[in-house]
């Protein structure tokens, strides 16, 4: 059993004081019963009170403080990585080296540079940085399963239990914050890069590295990590120009995300077996009862209709930076093809990516799409140019479909024969309109609404 947050549970027998009182067979004595009974009591009540104010789902402030904890000892901002190998700190060593990236890249893609600052992160930056798009991931599941409890409840209950139930939902959103807090540890100290996960974590236009953890990847593969870091930076120079310059990517896969989150629905007539097995005075009980399968979602046509399109715009977009920064690369580093097939058995393991998601989002991704993906992008270059490839981009009604990632063939005879709606359309200017439209004020657009 994990430690419940804040050491709230009772005392410790082993720490008892030698003068305190203690009947012979070991169990406490009246007095000292009401002794811990109090002070349990008043744990929970500074348990509530250190937690924050968060009333919603997911109580963020203790999933950020308890990530923090568990990185503390193994993780800080100091220079760490790369300094003996590249005569200077980490992050002049990434800032070099997303450089040399960016050179490269933009003779691979009509896409520019996306990012405007190179940053060298720490698994707590991490954790600080891209929490708001957790948030933002996480709330539609935690609001359905949280829901589940109270509309399982009858109308009589509901009224006897008044304040309770706010004070459930308050615990209930530590125990989300705690599971939370935990699974993103674990991810912070294994990402390579703020895109690693396939979604746009961090802040917009900041490409991110993690230099520890790439030295810790580093370890074993007998290549210079001077190669590895480039090799890295370029995969990660290659979403941010994505990101930034396709405007309705980063809203689409994380609106689909959301999508297949809020649709999460709970049987709730396991709800009387899982409150059996919770002790109200121990916190730690409510999270291993909800991580205990339960409660395990029931996935909808809808759900599976949004993990079907999340899926493969996923698989497109690690497909298409699987392929430019292969091209982008091509015979400058010795180790490449070596390096880039161990970051596709990275992912198609079920590494820290998609164990997270399973955990948060009751997601699961299936990235043997990504190496179709990256058969399309090749055959598309190959065959059409680099401008017609990157310019499906353009809109996301031009992309491939998922049938088109298992005819790959067939896709590219169509684009060539203009089939694909590619006539007629200037890629860079429709990106350039996607991107005014996206930053048109909301006043103009209500007027030409009224118009």
């Amino acid at each position: 059993m994990s430690k419940p947050p804040f050491g709230f549970g009772p005392p410790d027998p082993d720490k008892r004081g030698e003068n305190e009182p203690s009947d012979s067979s070991g169990q406490p004595s009246g007095a000292e019963a009401f002794n811990q009974l109090g002070q349990m009591l008043s744990q929970l009540g500074q348990m509530l009170s250190q937690a924050g104010n968060s009333t919603g789902p997911v109580n963020y402030d203790l999933a950020k403080q308890i990530a923090l904890q568990n990185l503390s000892s193994s993780d800080s901002d100091v220079q760490l990585g790369f300094s003996s190998s590249s005569g200077g700190d980490s992050s002049t060593a990434v800032r070099d080296a997303a450089h040399l990236a960016e050179l490269w890249l933009d003779a691979a893609t009509i896409l520019p540079a996306g990012a405007s600052t190179t940053v060298a992160w720490s698994a707590r930056t991490w954790v600080e940085k891209t929490l708001p798009t957790w948030q933002r991931l996480c709330d539609p599941v935690a609001q359905q399963v949280s829901g589940a409890w109270v509309e399982a409840l009858p109308e009589e209950a509901k009224q006897a239990a008044g304040p309770l139930l706010s004070m459930m939902g308050q615990m209930g959103g530590m125990a989300f914050g705690s599971q939370l807090g935990n699974a993103l540890a674990q991810l912070a100290s294994e990402v390579l890069t703020s895109t690693e996960v396939g979604l746009p974590l961090g802040p917009a236009a900041t490409s991110a590295l993690l230099p520890a953890n790439i030295e810790k990847f580093t370890e074993g593969l007998e290549l210079p990590t001077s190669e590895v870091l480039v090799f890295i930076a370029a995969r990660e120079a290659a979403h941010q120009r994505l990101f930034a310059h396709v405007p309705w990517l980063r809203q689409r896969l994380l609106a689909t995300v959301e999508e297949f989150a809020s649709g999460i629905s709970v049987d709730t007539s396991a709800l009387e077996q899982l409150a059996g097995q919770i002790d109200p005075s121990n916190p730690a009980s409510i999270e291993e009862a909800m991580s205990s399968g339960l409660l395990e979602p029931q996935t909808s046509p809808e759900q599976k209709a949004a993990l079907n399109r999340l899926e493969t715009l996923l698989a497109l977009v690690e497909g298409w930076v699987d392929v430019v920064v292969a091209e982008a690369i091509g015979d400058r580093l010795p180790g490449a093809d070596a390096l880039r097939e161990t970051l596709r058995r990275r992912r198609a393991t079920g590494g820290p990516t998609e164990q997270t998601f399973a955990t948060l989002v009751g997601l699961e991704l299936r990235p043997r799409r990504m190496r179709a993906a990256s058969t399309l992008w090749k055959l598309l270059g190959d065959q059409h140019g680099i401008e017609k490839r990157d310019g499906l981009w353009s809109h996301p009604d031009l992309m491939p479909t998922a049938g088109d990632l298992a005819e790959p063939l067939d896709f590219a005879e169509r684009l060539g024969d203009g089939e694909s709606t590619l006539e007629g359309i200037d890629p860079i200017a429709e990106i350039e309109r996607t991107e005014r439209e996206k930053n048109k004020p909301e006043n103009d657009k209500g007027d030409e609404d009224k118009n």
